[in-house]
C-alpha cells in the first residue's frame, strides 16, 4: 500500500494520515477481470472524431485499470453487416467484403495511431463472431424468446433500427416533402410491413426494471431517460429481415431466407470477445460499455434484455458520453465541418489531441471543438504548467548535478511551514480525488485537478524561490535542496497519474525524472516519503538525460 500524509509539525512521524477510503478501495484486491469494450464502429465510413473520442474515452479508463493494478480487458472493432454497408459498397463498385476489410484496417490504423492500448479487436465478419451470434440465436430460440410473426412498423435504414409510432415525427425534406423522421437521429424512417422473425422483449420488462434499480448507466442523466422508456410497456422487436432485401449479414441458423438483424448481431460481439459460447468466459460478468448517446436505447434496452433472455448477466456499466460540434454547429459533410483527427495529430500530436478531448469534453453534454480553444487548453496546461514545472526543476541553473536532492526536515523555515502543509495536504488528497473521478466516469475532472495541483507546485516553487537560497547561508541552502526535493517529487506523481490520458508525455517526464519503470504505478508506490524522514530512493539518483521542450507552444490565432 502506498502512502500519503497529512503533516502538522514538518517531519512529524507523529501524525500520518492515509488515502481516502475511495481511493484505497480497488488497489491491491484480487478481482476477476474486468471486460471495457468500445462500440464496435460502423463500416460504411472512415473514421472521425466521434470515434476517436469513444475509443479514448475507453482506453484511459483501461490504462487507469492497469495502473493501480486491476486486471482489465479492452475490446474495440467493426460492425460490418447490413444494409447501409451492402448500399455504400455496391455505390462504391467494391464487394462488402473487400469494403469492410479496408475500412476496419482504417479504424485500427487509427487507434493504433491514437495509442488505444486494446487488447481485442473483433470484427462481426469473423468465423468466431458469426459462430457466437448463432449459437445465441439458437439459445433464445430453445428458450422460448424467439417466434416468427409480421413486423409493421417504421424502420430507419440509416439507423437500422425499428421504431414504434411516438418514436417518429413528421418532418418535411430539402424539397418541401411530408416525411417522417425518428426523434432520436433525425434521420427518415419508411413504413414496413414484412414477416420476420420477432423477439418477445415485452416479457423482459420487468427484469430491466429490477437491472435499471443497480443503476447500472452512467452519468445520471441517461439513467433517467433509460427510466422514462421503460415507463411504457415494450413492444416486440423484430430481429430478422427476408435474406432477399438484406444478403449483407449473418442468415438465422434454422432459416437461411432470413437475415439476423444487425444490431442483434453487432451487440454479440461483446461476448464473442469473451469468449462466448465457452461456458467459461473469464471476463464476461464484471463488464462496463462504452458508448455514444445516440445508441443508448440498443445497449439498455435490447442489450440487457437480450442477455437476460440467454440466461447471462446484463453490463455491470453503461459509460454513455455525448457528441462533438465544431464551432457550435453538428458535424456534416455537407457542411465541410467534419474534424480529421489525423489532421488534428499532425498539429497537436497524438497527446496533445488526447489531453484536449478527454480535458475538454464532458459525458454528460455536448462539446465544442475549436481550433482556438484546443491552441488555448495546450498552451496553458501542457506548454506553460506542466512543462513549465518541469524546465524549472531539471534546469542546469537550478539543478547543476543533474540529480534528486536530499530533503532536510529540520530545513523548513517559520515563514513557509504553512505555505508547504497546505501544498502537501492538497498534493496527499490528489490520488483519491482523481480515482474517485474515474470512478465515476469523469476523466476531465480527473485531468483538471491534475492541473490545479500542477499549479499550486509552480506556485510554490515561484514563492520559495530556490535560485536565491541556493546563494544563501547553509540553512538556506538546505531549505532550496528541500524545495527541489519537493518539487521533483511532485512532478513524478503528477507523471504517473498522467499517463492513462497522455502516455507519451507522462513517459518524457518520468524518463526525464530518471523513475524506473517500477515505481511507475500506482500500486505499491510510496512518495514524498523524505517528507517523514524515511528512506527514499530517489535520493541522491541521476535524472534522466535532457528532453528539451516538454510540449512547445502553438500560436494562437
Amino acid at each position: 500500500m502506498w502512502r500519503y500524509c497529512t503533516w502538522l509539525p514538518i517531519g512529524s512521524r507523529a501524525l500520518r494520515g492515509s488515502m481516502p477510503h475511495m481511493a484505497r478501495a480497488g488497489y491491491g484486491e484480487v478481482r476477476r477481470p474486468h471486460l471495457l469494450t468500445t462500440p464496435i464502429f460502423y463500416v460504411n465510413a472512415a473514421p472521425h472524431l466521434g470515434h476517436v473520442y469513444s475509443a479514448l474515452l475507453a482506453d484511459v479508463q483501461h490504462r487507469y485499470s492497469a495502473l493501480t493494478g486491476r486486471d482489465t480487458r479492452l475490446s474495440t472493432g467493426t460492425d460490418e453487416h447490413g444494409i447501409k454497408v451492402q448500399q455504400t459498397a455496391t455505390t462504391s463498385g467494391h464487394d462488402p467484403s473487400s469494403f469492410c476489410t479496408a475500412i476496419s484496417q482504417q479504424f485500427r490504423v487509427m487507434f493504433d495511431t491514437m495509442a488505444i492500448s486494446y487488447t481485442d479487436f473483433v470484427r462481426t465478419t469473423e468465423n468466431r463472431h458469426i459462430q457466437a451470434v448463432c449459437h445465441f440465436w439458437k439459445t433464445l430460440e430453445e428458450k422460448g424468446y424467439i417466434y416468427k410473426g409480421i413486423y409493421k412498423g417504421w424502420y430507419c435504414t440509416s439507423d437500422e433500427a425499428f421504431l414504434s409510432e411516438d418514436q417518429t415525427v413528421e418532418s418535411r425534406d430539402a424539397e418541401g416533402k411530408k416525411i417522417r423522421i425518428s426523434i432520436e437521429s433525425g434521420h427518415q424512417v419508411h413504413w414496413m410491413s414484412e414477416k420476420n422473425y420477432m423477439f418477445r422483449l415485452s416479457k423482459l420488462r420487468p427484469k430491466l426494471l429490477d437491472w435499471l434499480q443497480t443503476e447500472p448507466v452512467h452519468p445520471a442523466p441517461f439513467l433517467r431517460i433509460v427510466r422514462q422508456w421503460l415507463e411504457e410497456e415494450l413492444p416486440d422487436l423484430s430481429v430478422s429481415r427476408p435474406r432477399n432485401r438484406v444478403t449483407w449479414g449473418i442468415p438465422v441458423p434454422s432459416d437461411s431466407s432470413h437475415t439476423i438483424y444487425v444490431w442483434l448481431d453487432a451487440l454479440i460481439n461483446y461476448i464473442t470477445v469473451a469468449g462466448y459460447p465457452d461456458q467459461n468466459m473469464a471476463p464476461w460478468g464484471p463488464s462496463s460499455h462504452l458508448l455514444g448517446k445516440d445508441i443508448l436505447r440498443f445497449h439498455a434496452i435490447y442489450w440487457p434484455a437480450f442477455l437476460i433472455a440467454a440466461g447471462l448477466p446484463p453490463p455491470e456499466k453503461l459509460l454513455v458520453h455525448s457528441h462533438w460540434t465544431c464551432n457550435g454547429v453538428k458535424m456534416s459533410k455537407s457542411l465541410q465541418n467534419v474534424i480529421d483527427p489525423k489532421e488534428c495529430i499532425k498539429q497537436y500530436t497524438r497527446d496533445g489531441l488526447r489531453y484536449f478531448l478527454l480535458r475538454h469534453g464532458s459525458p454528460e453534454r455536448d462539446c465544442d471543438f475549436t481550433h482556438y480553444a484546443v491552441r488555448k487548453l495546450l498552451n496553458s496546461e501542457l506548454a506553460d504548467a506542466l512543462g513549465g514545472l518541469l524546465n524549472r526543476c531539471t534546469a542546469h541553473t537550478i539543478n547543476p548535478g543533474q540529480c534528486w536532492p536530499y530533503y532536510e526536515c529540520n530545513s523548513v523555515p517559520q515563514s513557509a511551514q504553512i505555505e508547504l502543509q497546505r501544498l502537501l495536504r492538497a498534493i496527499a488528497e490528489l490520488p483519491g480525488v482523481v480515482h474517485q473521478y474515474m470512478s465515476r466516469f469523469q476523466a476531465n475532472k480527473a485531468l483538471e485537478a491534475i492541473d490545479v495541483s500542477v499549479r499550486c507546485s509552480n506556485a510554490f516553487f515561484q514563492s520559495q524561490a530556490p535560485w536565491k537560497l541556493f546563494k544563501g547561508e547553509e540553512k538556506d541552502h538546505a531549505w532550496g535542496q528541500s524545495v527541489l526535493y519537493i518539487t521533483l517529487e511532485s512532478l513524478r506523481l503528477y507523471a504517473t497519474l498522467l499517463q492513462p490520458a497522455v502516455p507519451d508525455i507522462a513517459k518524457t517526464i518520468l524518463d526525464r525524472l530518471g523513475v524506473p519503470n517500477v515505481y511507475r504505478t500506482l500500486k505499491g508506490n510510496n512518495f514524498f516519503a523524505a517528507t517523514l524522514g524515511e528512506k527514499c530512493y530517489f535520493q541522491g539518483q541521476t535524472l534522466g538525460s535532457e528532453c528539451g521542450l516538454l510540449y512547445p507552444r502553438l500560436g494562437v490565432e
